[in-house]
């Protein structure tokens, strides 16, 4: 069956000119995006219970722009005023970037990993002596806390926000020819909007072995994969097998 519609589970691109973009022109192909899974604060009081101090710490690890955004808050509801001499290691540039949201970026020391959280590793060595705080979401990936153990830094994790399943009710009788997704989380959000889900002539596409083995589990087929070394993107990947497929 030819590809005419696909559903993304994440917010759409705010950039113009997008990878989706050109495979929309390219393939004519209709694209929507809908958020499977979204993001809620905890409150200070929550944080607290942790058992958490922010006097206490002296560098900040930032995995994401929701962690930028969720650390600052609770902060100001923590009423603390972030030292100047606070540091920051951020995973990539683009989160790095988001810190000017909060800071002046050129009077704080920040450092910036290449994209994976272990480029940050040789970072870590140099600063080995900080009181690190790990503000991050209720779901952490198993590298982080593994590198950080690894390198016997004297860390600590605070869970400042939660991932959350949304209300995708308004989509029980709207079909799609591809679904995409980027994580369990967006797995797990379909099956419990649609306990029912039939996947039938639906076509499910995946980016990243987690998300692989959580579509596998649930006794989804899964059609199109991403990253390969062929087509490291899920856009490209999406393309191959559209054009191959509306070519017949």
């Amino acid at each position: 069956m030819k590809v005419k519609t696909i559903l993304v589970s994440q917010p759409e691109p705010k950039m113009e000119n997008s990878p989706y973009s050109r495979l929309i022109d390219k393939e004519k192909v209709k694209v929507d995006f809908r958020p499977f899974i979204h993001v809620e604060g905890v409150d200070a009081k929550t944080v607290r219970q942790q058992k958490i101090d922010l006097n206490n710490f002296t560098a900040i690890i930032l995995t994401s722009r929701n962690a930028v955004d969720h650390f600052f808050r609770i902060a100001e509801e923590m009423r603390f005023k972030v030292p100047d001499s606070m540091k920051y290691f951020c995973q990539s540039e683009a989160v790095a970037y988001y810190l000017q949201k909060y800071v002046v970026y050129r009077k704080r020391k920040i450092y910036v990993g290449k994209m994976n959280f272990q480029d940050l590793s040789t970072l870590f060595k140099k600063y080995k002596d900080e009181k690190f705080l790990l503000p991050s979401s209720d779901s952490l990936k198993p590298i982080v806390p593994e590198t950080l153990d690894a390198l016997g830094l004297n860390w600590t994790r605070g869970i400042f926000y939660k991932t959350v399943v949304s209300d995708l009710s308004d989509l029980k009788d709207v079909y799609y020819d591809i679904l995409v997704f980027f994580s369990p989380s967006g797995i797990e959000s379909l099956l419990k909007n649609f306990p029912d889900f039939e996947q039938k002539d639906t076509r499910i596409a995946v980016f990243g072995n987690s998300t692989v083995a959580a579509a596998t589990d649930a006794g989804l087929r899964i059609d199109i994969k991403a990253p390969t070394p062929e087509t490291p993107s899920m856009t490209m990947a999406l393309q191959k097998y559209i054009a191959g497929l509306n070519k017949k």
